[in-house]
């Protein structure tokens, strides 16, 4: 990210995270699993002697065998995944039933009266699938949820850290055909957005883009003939219109572009709302001043026209994506407390059983999601369009959400992490030099990212660090064109993208589809140095007599 200058080419891929203590990029599982298995080979010997070490020998080795990378993840990550999904359909978690005092009490008094070890297994699953929020928006309330006055999600995901979330609407940066240097410039623009918003003084840490590609809805043009179409006109101009708005929408998808920034809840952000007011209202007060400058931002980021979402509208961009039957901006009998549809799992997809708010008609959606890693990114120069294919691929007809979260890294700290990556990759090369080992790419690709980083990152360049990770949901009536619709994507990707694998989340489908979600879900924050938190630390907070 560069506030002054966006060059034409970036490269990524290749990597998804900070080496390890032992050089390379070793997922923490094999990392952890390593090292418990040394030291209880070398305890062991003090007691039993040499068969310790044979039992160490051979559980290294049968831990690099699970926790080996394939185009298909690990054994490990597969055994984890279908024992996730055996404990959901245990628990009954792999069904949602949105929560109803009524149902509930019914349900509790049907446990009571259960009777054999079958009957109270079926009433405790019809109680675990009632829940307030879907898996996809666990831990998820409110702030501010007012008509009329910008939404601020309060979430409180289990196991994670509290955050707060608005969203925005914007038009996009290009529109038709635009010349290489507008392209560049609109590039630099939202640079200097993220770089803005990198700084350790500023309160924002996440941004997640979301692009909705869905079928043209052509209800706002037969608005406008219905009210300006000439009563004398003839039959036959007005069947020449109609066949016009059919050719149009046939086949064509459009774009619905939105921004969610995450604000997290510590000790900063409430010693900064505490110079704002008592309580609750301090927070809204520094929300408000926080919303207005992303956007104003996101104005200077030449991102079009610019709207900040309600509660309601959030809401219902949430239910459209469950339900594309819905239409995105339909808003009239949503309430933001009801964000999830009923649904159930299956291993890899998401059901939503619903109705069609026009027709009336029942309506059943199916939904798998699927994770874009960079470790799985083939390592190449690509251009701010890389991902053009996957937004308007004229083969990719079905509904789909593509979203990618930021993580947004000080530069201070960012250059720190890329030092110590190009220290261990030089000296893991210098030891297979010395052994006489040949490199098969990873160790000098490796040194490439984490010199080109520490390049980017020199100093009076102005440029930040960023962890990302994307996500794409695809959306289709059955299942056999849902399996179709996988397959076009992992082609397209393939071919066109240089995305060489497709981490599907299967297994907790109806989590991962909040993930594309406006919400920022999906990403955690990267594990800080020791040398970070301690500067941290140092930093303090704000003096109380300060004014910021």
């Amino acid at each position: 990210m560069t506030p002054t200058q966006a060059p034409v080419v970036r490269h990524l891929g290749g990597e998804a995270g900070h080496r390890s203590f032992f050089g390379g990029t070793s997922s923490k599982a094999r990392t952890s699993s390593l090292i418990v298995v040394v030291l209880a080979s070398m305890l062991l010997t003090i007691f039993i002697g040499w068969p310790a070490l044979l039992f160490g020998l051979v559980a290294v080795v049968v831990t690099l065998v699970l926790t080996a990378r394939t185009h298909r993840g690990t054994i490990l990550g597969r055994r984890k995944k279908r024992r996730r999904w055996r404990d959901r359909i245990q628990a009954g978690t792999d069904a949602f039933v949105p929560y109803d005092v009524a149902a509930w009490d019914q349900l509790e008094q049907a446990a009571c009266d259960a009777k054999g070890r079958h009957a109270k297994w079926q009433a405790r699953r019809a109680l675990n699938g009632m829940r307030a929020n879907p898996d996809g928006a666990d831990g998820m309330g409110w702030l501010q949820y007012g008509r009329g006055i910008p939404g601020i999600a309060w979430h409180a995901p289990v196991g994670e850290p509290a955050y707060l979330s608005v969203v925005f609407t914007v038009s996009g940066q290009l529109r038709g055909i635009e010349s290489r240097t507008v392209m560049n410039r609109a590039a630099t623009a939202w640079g200097a957005f993220l770089a803005a918003r990198a700084v350790p003084s500023v309160l924002v840490e996440d941004v997640q883009t979301v692009t909705r590609v869905l079928p043209a809805d052509t209800a706002l043009q037969e608005f406008w003939v219905l009210n300006n179409l000439d009563p004398t006109a003839p039959p036959a101009a007005r069947a020449s219109y109609e066949e016009v708005l059919r050719r149009t929408g046939d086949g064509a998808m459009v774009q619905r572009h939105f921004i969610t920034v995450k604000w997290p809840l510590t000790p900063e952000f409430t010693a900064a709302a505490a110079k704002h007011g008592d309580g609750r209202d301090g927070w809204r007060n520094l929300m408000a001043t926080e919303i207005g400058s992303v956007y104003r931002g996101l104005v200077d980021a030449r991102m079009g026209a610019v709207e900040v979402l309600s509660a309601r509208q959030v809401t219902a961009a949430m239910l459209h994506q469950q339900n594309p039957s819905r239409p995105l901006d339909y808003v009239a009998d949503v309430h933001p407390s009801r964000t999830g549809l009923p649904s159930h799992d299956e291993f890899s997809a998401h059901i939503v059983d619903d109705r069609d708010p026009v027709t009336g008609a029942p309506v059943t959606w199916w939904h798998r999601t699927a994770r874009i890693d960079a470790r799985n990114l083939s390592t190449g120069g690509r251009t701010q369009l890389w991902m053009l294919e996957l937004l308007i691929g004229r083969d990719l007809d079905f509904v789909r959400t593509v979203s990618f979260h930021l993580h947004l890294v000080p530069a201070a700290e960012a250059k720190a992490a890329a030092n110590r990556d190009l220290v261990r990759d030089q000296a893991d090369a210098i030891s297979k030099t010395e052994h006489g080992t040949v490199d098969l790419d990873e160790t000098s690709t490796a040194m490439t990212a984490s010199r080109r980083r520490r390049t980017d990152l020199r100093a009076g360049t102005g440029h930040h660090g960023v962890a990302w990770t994307g996500y794409v949901t695809i959306s289709a009536r059955s299942r056999d064109e849902l399996a179709r619709a996988s397959r076009q994507l992992e082609e397209a990707c393939q071919t066109a993208l240089g995305i060489e694998y497709l981490d599907w989340q299967d297994s907790y489908q109806a989590a991962a589809s909040g993930t594309t979600w406006p919400i920022g879900r999906g990403q955690t924050a990267t594990d800080r140095s020791l040398s970070a938190r301690a500067y941290r630390l140092l930093a303090g907070r704000t003096e109380k007599e300060a004014l910021t």
